[in-house]
């Protein structure tokens, strides 16, 4: 009759076991089937709810992302980016909307660097758009908390539609009505503000003939 194994080894054993029925259900077949319930349930949203205009990726509706114009000089790291003003602008980044450095500037609201911030974007979001500085809204001037939202508020949308309109000769009417398309209602209906998706906006813009 063998000798039974000593307590300890049928020990290492059992975890052994364990580990291996473990890894195979939560790591390989619950992984598989979250997986293909998403794909088939949720595709669009599970591969990042990608953004496509004429077959190409130009952006995730998740993401908000710059409209700039070229650099006169793509190899000086000291140019400032200049604003295109075909496009709908975003509001303020304090990551440059870099999708790998999620945060924000944790300037506090007795900050003069914020102060100064705010009042320096104040004077040219009112002399991009041609209005009353009075009149920019806030989300013109702040970063949102994650530096990656690409909504903005239906007033700052609006502020942007001349402009839009006449550096794109197109119908302020029709620009305008693309705001109105693209405005998103409350979340569940009471939560937070309207808003509208730049990203999606300036898409449907691009299409725009």
């Amino acid at each position: 009759m063998s000798k039974p194994l000593p307590t300890t080894v049928r020990t290492h054993f059992t975890a052994l076991r364990m580990l291996l029925v473990l890894t195979v259900i939560l790591g390989i077949a619950y992984p598989l089937l979250v997986t293909g319930i998403s794909q088939v349930a949720f595709s669009d949203k599970a591969n990042g709810s990608i953004v496509k205009s004429d077959g190409n990726q130009v952006g995730s509706s998740l993401l908000g992302q710059n409209y700039n114009l070229p650099k006169k000089n793509p190899d000086d790291p000291k140019e400032e980016p200049v604003p295109d003003p075909k496009w709908f602008q975003p509001r303020p980044s304090a990551n440059n909307y870099a999708g790998d450095n999620s945060g924000a500037s944790n300037l506090g609201p007795n900050s003069d660097d914020l102060l100064k911030a705010v009042n320096d974007r104040r004077a040219a979001a009112a002399e991009f758009d041609g209005v009353d500085p009075a009149s920019v809204p806030a989300d013109a001037l702040e970063a949102s908390g994650s530096g990656l939202d690409p909504h903005i508020s239906v007033a700052y949308a609006k502020e942007q539609v001349n402009r839009v309109a006449r550096e794109r000769k197109l119908p302020v009417e029709t620009v305008a009505k693309l705001v109105d398309t693209y405005t998103e209602g409350r979340s569940l209906g009471f939560l937070g503000q309207e808003g509208v998706n730049v990203v999606l906006l300036n898409k449907a813009l691009a299409e725009q003939k």
